[in-house]
């Protein structure tokens, strides 16, 4: 199972993966924006969707480990190593 450091911006004009980025400390993250806004959950299971269908994986092996209710979240993509999860990223 692969961890996923991300940065997410809800309410964008469009759904999307804008590649790395590194946060305050230093620590890289993968910025990505989602139409829908922060309400109910509805960023976050936008980003899951999105997230699932970029990388090829069922919808189910995408969970959001940690940040429900903050920018930056930590998301786990079963099936995937965290090598082979970076490369298919790096390829978007």
């Amino acid at each position: 199972m692969a961890t996923l450091p991300i940065r997410l911006t809800p309410g964008a004009s469009a759904d999307r993966i804008d590649g790395w980025d590194v946060d305050a400390d230093g620590r890289p993250v993968l910025k990505v924006r989602v139409r829908a806004r922060p309400v109910e959950g509805e960023a976050n299971a936008a980003l899951l969707k999105l997230l699932a269908k970029s990388l090829g994986v069922p919808k189910s092996a995408v969970t959001l480990e940690r940040g429900g209710q903050s920018r930056t979240k930590m998301v786990s993509v079963a099936g995937v190593a965290d090598d082979a999860l970076r490369a298919r990223l790096t390829g978007l």
